[in-house]
């Protein structure tokens, strides 16, 4: 049989550090690292261990005999509990120095390459309500504090619309105020959670696989346009009219308001038909005089002021005069590409969905950009030799791929292209490390510009610069 972790404390442990995925750092007696989940750099506490690894422990703090000077007071109530905006507790400007720090401790331990001076973190003059997009659950099924698991009151009102306890996948919070997302999405919420359950509307019970109500997501563009979706599973034409007429009523300012009936097991839309209530069933973004149109499974970047700073700074480092041939690998809805289109020559965008290459060509058309094409395929399958002999060869390219970095067949072909000059966008800067160890035969990084795209978040964006060595 395997034993149990044992549980272990630790006095007065001083939290040196902030790690990966927001927890925070600290050292026990024998050396071996703490992570924790609700301390920051510069605390003193006592800890208690949740799990044991052979280099590391994970735990809590359970008492705090020093603050750090670092912290700050969270704005929400939900904090601590909800899974997302781990760091509340540590002032932005410190928030922005460990984002930085990641950055530049990954790019010189894993990339182990000869760097420039890192420009400053850029940070986002919103450190709430900078979100443009939110997706909520129901559950019939709700999240109980503590208190309420101790008290003797029966607990009747056991619905929930909110987001997943982490860890959790049947356990939903239920939310009463997200500071993520600009108004109307908190009234928009309350108002759909409050009528349905004065109406008798079923929550979901994700273990039964049962209830009439799933998700909602709301998305609000720079526009001023809202579109919500909300998801069903029982197919329940009568319940489903009164709800969305109800919010079509409450909320006339909604521009898309959308349903899918899903009653598969998993609740993604990308495989369901969205129905389009009323309205449209698309809203517009503008960005420099373009709009880009949003539709129900469209990618759009989520931060859309912040969005605008990291496409300026993409398109700098580009350093375009209108006479080069520009490669947008991992295109999405080609929203860089069309950014940057009035100054090359032509620009060629690919990307492995076939619906936000759809969407892509569509803004195209829409922004009147002719010099712009778009290509369908997995990128290791479609950016290759015979590619390029058709397309021509770049001059410039641009690659935003995935968490996971880009494939080695793609980094191959990058390094057999060799364009004058790559401008690598990252959401994950250590697998952005390892490709550019794998680039660093030919080219040269000569910027780096972190952005902070996810305040009171972990997270953090990177663009480099990287110019063939001569």
């Amino acid at each position: 049989m395997r034993r149990k972790n044992k549980r272990r404390t630790f006095e007065h442990v001083e939290v040196i550090d902030a790690g990966a995925k927001g927890k925070s750092v600290g050292k026990a007696p024998d050396g071996r690292v703490i992570f924790l989940s609700n301390a920051v750099p510069g605390d003193v506490v006592d800890v208690m261990t949740t799990k044991k690894r052979k280099a590391y422990f994970e735990g809590i703090a359970t008492k705090f005999h020093t603050l750090s000077d670092k912290r700050a007071t969270p704005e929400c109530e939900h904090f601590g509990v909800c899974g997302g905006c781990k760091w509340q507790h540590m002032a932005y400007e410190h928030q922005l120095y460990f984002k930085q720090r990641e950055v530049e401790n990954n790019l010189k331990r894993i990339g182990d390459i000869e760097l420039p001076k890192t420009t400053p973190i850029l940070g986002s003059k919103k450190q709430y309500f900078y979100r443009n997009k939110m997706e909520f659950s129901f559950s019939s099924s709700r999240w109980l504090t503590q208190e309420e698991i101790d008290s003797e009151v029966p607990i009747e009102d056991r619905n929930a619309l909110g987001f997943h306890i982490p860890g959790m996948w049947d356990k939903i919070l239920d939310v009463k105020k997200c500071h993520l997302q600009a108004d109307p999405s908190n009234a928009i919420r309350l108002e759909i959670r409050n009528f349905a359950i004065n109406q008798g509307l079923s929550f979901f019970n994700p273990r039964k696989q049962e209830g009439l109500l799933r998700t909602m997501m709301l998305r609000t563009a720079s526009t001023g346009e809202i579109m919500l979706l909300i998801q069903f599973y029982d197919d329940n034409t009568e319940q489903r009219e009164v709800l969305l007429s109800h919010i079509k009523i409450k909320f006339p300012e909604i521009t898309s308001l959308l349903y899918v009936v899903n009653q598969k097991q998993n609740d993604t839309i990308y495989d369901q038909q969205v129905v389009c209530f009323s309205g449209r069933d698309h809203i517009f973004e503008e960005m420099e005089g373009l709009r880009f149109k949003i539709n129900a499974k469209s990618f759009y970047q989520t931060n859309s002021e912040q969005a605008y700073e990291l496409y300026k700074i993409t398109r700098d480092f580009a350093g375009l005069t209108g006479t080069e041939l520009v490669y947008d690998l991992y295109t999405g809805t080609g929203t860089i590409a069309q950014f940057v289109s009035k100054n090359a020559k032509k620009v060629v965008g690919v990307e492995s969905v076939p619906e936000a290459i759809e969407d892509a060509k569509a803004n195209a058309l829409s922004n009147d950009i002719t010099n712009v094409d778009f290509y369908v395929g997995d990128m290791k399958n479609v950016f290759n030799y015979e590619f390029i002999e058709q397309h021509g060869h770049p001059d410039i390219v641009i690659t935003d791929p995935p968490r996971d970095g880009m494939h080695k067949l793609v980094v191959e072909q990058l390094l057999l292209a060799a364009p004058k000059k790559i401008v690598y966008v990252s959401c994950n800067s250590a697998t952005q490390a390892r490709d550019l160890a794998l680039l660093d035969e030919k080219y040269i990084v000569t910027k780096v510009q972190p952005v902070d795209m996810f305040p009171q978040t972990h997270h953090v964006e990177n663009v480099v610069l990287l110019e063939k060595r001569v």
